[in-house]
């Protein structure tokens, strides 16, 4: 055998080796889950994870009820954020990841960090993704964290005592 016919097979192999190795790191990876509800980020990320399900009913039951705009039930909660998808930044856009960054806990309120990283196609030296963050703040009521607004993925209408109409 020719060294040029080793030196391509010895690409050719560890091209395939890096595909396999690719494919094994994504599929390992664990799945997004919901977190424990007794902090303020772990309600703030099942918020946002179960929007991302389209599990309303879950979802709303971390807004705080007493939001002046709080919706009359999980149906009502649903058709505000149909309403105004605009105002929910493609919420189920495969390309977006939330993460929560950080927690400032003071008394019975929280501020929690959101950080929002889009992915798109870019040019060859581009990073292909951009990040923001938002804050989502939080009071404890009855012994539970309760959202009370948030930057994003929120529409505006729930902290007007007018509501969504």
């Amino acid at each position: 055998m020719k060294s040029t016919d080793k030196f391509l097979i010895g690409i050719i192999a560890g091209a395939v080796l890096l595909v396999g190795v690719a494919f094994a790191v994504a599929f390992m990876r664990p799945k997004p889950s919901y977190q424990p509800e007794d902090t303020p980020e772990g309600v703030a990320h099942n918020y946002l994870f179960a929007l991302q399900q389209a599990d309303y009913r879950r979802a709303y039951g971390y807004l705080s009820p007493t939001l002046a705009g709080y919706p009359v039930s999980s149906d009502k909660f649903a058709a505000d954020l149909d309403k105004y998808a605009w105002q929910l930044d493609n919420l189920n856009d495969e390309s977006v990841t939330l993460s929560v960054e950080s927690v400032r806990i003071s008394n019975d309120r929280a501020e929690v960090l959101v950080k929002e990283t889009r992915f798109y196609r870019g040019g060859l030296f581009d990073s292909n993704e951009h990040s923001t963050t938002f804050e989502m703040t939080l009071h404890h009521e009855n012994g539970v964290w309760k959202i009370t607004a948030s930057d994003a993925y929120w529409p505006y209408c729930w902290a007007s005592k007018v509501g969504c109409s």
